[in-house]
């Protein structure tokens, strides 16, 4: 792949360092060409502002597609993030389909819960179309909430390789075989990634910092498929990934007021140097 195209299906959140404010700047930064289908436009993401404004683009996105089609327009690599509705999670299995490139990577970030609860909106009917759309991925990259609503498993804190193990054999049975499951802690003070590729276990574990920001998995997710489509085996596109989201946060929390989102931008130089 000389000059691979990247589409990146995902809100906008204008401000607040997410989503496809986010995904562009950071596969962009890797080298890639990205393309962009906004599924809806807000004019903040929907944490700790209020009174944010909504539009939603459900309605233009197969108007998109068809156009991509006359023009004959493909992706290289296809990566999902925060999608609103069952519809849109359809929409975007018919890309999956009809605007991929021979050899084209399917990345999904199934990002619809954490801390043990869906994300307002959301039920059981979306986490199904979710399954679905897991199924036809060719990398998915659940948290412990999102992988425990998608295989029916008791939400845990604490937990064992064996309860990993069992999730991420009940993932694998949803279709897709390669998982980065992120966020597992084995020991105070640490976290990391699995990576389970083809039956393949593998974990890096790095420092488990203090302070939380809002779209560190978009950060996280948006690094790894760069990575990935520039070539760099999973493990490999994990642990840059990881790294890269550590020195996000360790920016952000050198700035006192800096609440809404993570710092990327001062530290994208390293995610280059990683590449």
């Amino acid at each position: 792949m000389a000059y691979p195209k990247v589409l990146t299906v995902q809100d906008i959140s204008c401000v607040g360092q997410c989503s496809l404010t986010v995904a562009l700047p950071i596969i962009s930064a890797c080298g890639i060409e990205t393309c962009v289908l906004p599924s809806s436009i807000l004019s903040t993401h929907t944490s700790g502002f209020k009174g944010y404004t909504f539009r939603d683009l459900t309605d233009d996105m197969p108007a998109i597609r068809e156009h991509w089609m006359k023009e004959g327009i493909s992706f290289d690599a296809i990566y999902t993030g925060y999608l609103g509705s069952t519809r849109q999670i359809d929409y975007v299995a018919d890309l999956f389909g009809s605007v991929a490139a021979e050899g084209c990577i399917k990345i999904v970030d199934p990002a619809m819960a954490d801390n043990g609860a869906l994300y307002p909106g959301f039920d059981q009917p979306f986490v199904e179309a979710m399954k679905v759309l897991c199924g036809k991925a060719d990398y998915i990259l659940p948290n412990i909430t999102e992988a425990c609503f998608l295989t029916g498993m008791e939400y845990k804190t604490e937990y064992d390789r064996a309860y990993i193990d069992e999730l991420l054999a009940r993932l694998t049975a949803l279709g897709c075989p390669n998982i980065i499951f992120t966020g597992i802690s084995y020991a105070p003070g640490k976290t990391g990634v699995v990576v389970f590729e083809k039956g393949e276990y593998s974990y890096y574990e790095h420092e488990k910092l203090p302070n939380s920001c809002h779209g560190t998995g978009d950060i996280y997710a948006s690094a790894f498929v760069g990575a990935l489509v520039r070539g760099h085996k999973a493990f490999d596109a994990a642990k840059i990934a990881a790294d890269y989201t550590v020195e996000c946060i360790k920016a952000t929390a050198e700035e006192e007021n800096h609440w809404y989102g993570a710092k990327f931008e001062p530290v994208l130089m390293k995610l280059i140097q990683a590449l």
